[in-house]
Order: C-alpha cells, then structure tokens, then sequence
C-alpha cells in the first residue's frame, strides 16, 4: 500500500518513479537505507516510449530478481531488424559474456509500475500522487529535502533527508530550482509514438526503418533519426519515430504528420491505419550525452533523463536511466557509512567521475555521431550503402546499442572499447 503520512523523514530522497528513480530506490533498501520514493502521478501511467529494451536493459531487470519470462508478461526478440536503402537486414543481439542475447518489449504502464512495486518490497516507501514543488535547503544552499503537494487535495508537506535524488525525467523541475540547466550545445532529440491493432504484434525482432524523409517544397531530404515497430505481443504495434536536432528542419517539422505521412506509406495489410489507431500520437523529449551536469551537487544527485543520460547513438533511456541508479545507490550507500561529513561529501563528490568512465567517451563518440548524420548526404550514403555490408552492421549494431565485452570480446568489441577509451570523457 502507498504511504498516507503527510510528512516524514528519511535517509534519502527519490524523485520519480520512472525507471531511474524506482532502480535508485530498490538498490538503496535493499542495502537496509530508509527511501522515500515520491511520484507525482498514480500507477498505472502512460509514458511515451517505444516500449522496446535492449539486453542492456535486460540485464538490469534480471540483477533486481524481476522474472522476464514470457508467462510473467514479457515478450521476447532476437534482435534488430533494419529497413533502408531498399535492404532488409536482420541482426540478432550479439553472444556477450556481460549481456543477455535478447531483448523484450513490455508497454511503459505496466514496466514503470512494476520497477516502483519492486522498489517497495525491498522496503522503500513509494508515495504516489505526491508532487514535489521544489527544494528544501539550508543557509550553504545544500538541499535538506523538498515540498510537495500530496494526495487529491493537494496537501502540502514536507519531506526531509540528507541526500535526495532527483529522477523527474527530462523537464527535472528540482534540478532546475537547484541551478543546474541544460547544456544547449549537447544534442537533443524528440519521439513521437502511437499503437495499432496489427497482425504483426507478435514479431520477434525489433524493426528500425532508416529512411525518414522531409519532402516540403518539392524537394526530399532524408531526415537524422529512425522509425520503428515494435510488436507488443498483445494485437497492437507501437510505431514511432525518433529523430535529433541536428537537422535543420528539426524545429520546423510537425513530427505527428511526418509519423502519420510514414505509416500512410506501409503496406495496408500491416493495419497501420487511422481506424486501427489505438491511442493519440504523444511525443517526448530525449534528452542525450550529458545535457545537464553536474551529476551531483550539494546534496542532489541526477539520474536517468535528469541527467541528460539517453544514448544519443539510437535513443535508448531505460538502461541507462536504471544502470544509472544503480550506479548513484552504490555511492550513497558508501557514502553514508563514513563517519565524518568531509568523508561523506569526499564519496559523493565521486559520483560525476564514475559516470564520465562508464559512459563519458562513448558519449562523445556519440555526440560526433549526431552532427554526422546532421547532414542529410552522410545520412544517404549511410542507409543506402552501409546495409549492403552484413558485417560492417553487426559492428554498426554494437557500436548503436552499446553491446560488448568490456574485457576479451572479439575484433569490434576492442575497437569500439578502444575508440570510447580515447575520446574526451566531457
């Protein structure tokens, strides 16, 4: 049951119960810390998403004991399926030691809200329908805790702790109040998705479509970003896009005309139709590389979206989102068992550095990435010649994905560790 108390304290705070936030919350109580999991909306919700994890994500949900069998309501996929140029190539998920061979597809009510109710049975305290309105802090500035507005009256109260994690997503209005704003040069992307009652809802490969176009006055340029579907296993597609600001047309373009111009072109039987469509086309920002920083600062920790952590390779937040919290629970808890607070703060103060070696060069590769295919010619040449070569995409797919060996793994395994190793870890 969800927590009723008006006020309370704790050792930390979590703010969201999306993926980062409830992984965060699960680590800390399972390591015997007193969490408060605040989330301003009630379970079950929507979230725009693709619905689609890869093994990254996977191995995530497999370390917090959760059953991803088909019987518990997960439906499995091999792998990659991409679409461009006027070639079809399937690529299954690469054999690693760290990662799992498969991914799954899970719709975003049902995935969020089974992460928080995980996050409750290893003992933290979920309060829903509780709205954080903003930071509480002491005379330094240093957050002790935050307002809200709990329940359907909208009661205000306060919860207090010395530690607090801010996990509300892209728009985190608590990092925001703490000073810490996007970095405009970092990229940014959009997704837009919608659901179709489908024959094709139990596919077993994820579908990327690399062809995405912009055709006003008269000319077709080909856009920086993908579409997809993803069979849901339940009679319904999730068909989307995903697409990067590095395009000029980017702030110009109605992406939900462009997603309804792109399934007008699927072959009619596929039912990606106006009369099929399950639910209104909703769209989300994506927010990449480290777009908000510094990951930890007086007392706040980022995690997942707050902190700019969507792989600007091909869009994908929930692993990094929840292997972000995992990450941050490991600090505090170290954190917390040191005896003096210059100890505490000397812990803490090591959270930005762990997440710059995890994911800092490969998010600069990504970043070349992104202006790369910024130019609509580099874009072309890429979908047209670059699925001709089935070797050179299973690279191109653990390069996209983030899927090697960290140590051993063969020839593209050690190139792509090798090339994040090198770049700048910004």
């Amino acid at each position: 049951m969800t927590e009723t108390a008006v006020e309370s304290t704790a050792d930390v705070i979590v703010v969201g119960a999306g993926p980062a936030g409830s992984t965060t919350a699960y680590w800390l109580a399972q390591a015997g810390l007193d969490v408060l999991l605040l989330e301003k909306t009630e379970f079950p919700r929507e979230k725009v998403c693709g619905d689609g994890l890869t093994p990254r994500a996977v191995k995530q949900l497999v370390d917090m004991g959760i059953d991803v069998s088909a019987e518990a309501g997960w439906l499995p996929n091999k792998g990659l399926r991409i679409i461009g140029g006027g070639v079809r190539l399937e690529l299954d998920w690469p054999e690693l030691a760290s990662f799992p061979d498969y991914g799954l597809v899970r719709k975003r009510a049902d995935f969020d809200e089974l992460l928080a109710r995980q996050a409750q049975k290893a003992g933290a305290r979920l309060y829903e329908n509780c709205n954080v309105s903003g930071p509480i802090q002491d005379r330094t500035g240093r957050i002790t805790g935050v307002t809200a507005k709990l329940g359907p009256e909208k009661r205000e109260v306060a919860f207090h702790a010395p530690l607090v994690v801010a996990a509300d997503g892209n728009s985190t209005r608590l990092s925001l109040a703490m000073g810490l704003h996007r970095i405009e040069s970092r990229p940014m992307g959009v997704a837009y998705r919608t659901y179709f009652t489908s024959p094709r809802h139990d596919d077993d490969y994820l579908e990327s479509w690399l062809e995405l176009w912009d055709t006003r006055g008269g000319q077709k340029k080909l856009l920086p970003g993908y579409g997809w579907i993803f069979g849901m296993g339940d009679g319904t597609s999730n068909v989307g896009l995903g697409i990067l600001n590095s395009s000029p047309a980017f702030g110009d373009l109605n992406w939900r005309e462009v997603l309804k111009s792109w399934c007008a072109g699927m072959p009619e039987e596929w039912g990606y139709t106006p009369e099929n469509m399950t639910e209104p086309i909703r769209g989300a920002a994506l927010p990449m590389a480290f777009n908000r920083q510094p990951h930890y600062t007086r007392g706040l920790l980022l995690v997942g979206d707050a902190g700019g952590m969507v792989n600007p390779f091909n869009g994908e937040g929930i692993a990094y989102a929840m292997e972000s919290g995992q990450l941050a629970a490991g600090v505090i808890v170290q954190a917390m068992a040191r005896i003096t607070p210059e100890g505490r703060e000397r812990a803490l103060a090591r959270y930005p550095q762990i997440l710059k070696d995890t994911y800092g060069g490969y998010y600069t590769l990504g970043r070349a990435f992104v202006k790369l295919i910024g130019n609509d010619r580099v874009m072309r040449i890429a979908a047209e010649r670059g699925l001709t070569h089935p070797v050179l995409m299973k690279f191109v797919l653990k390069l996209l994905a983030n899927l090697t060996d960290p140590t051993g793994g063969d020839a593209a395994d050690r190139i792509i560790n090798g090339l994040a190793k090198v770049a700048p870890r910004a």
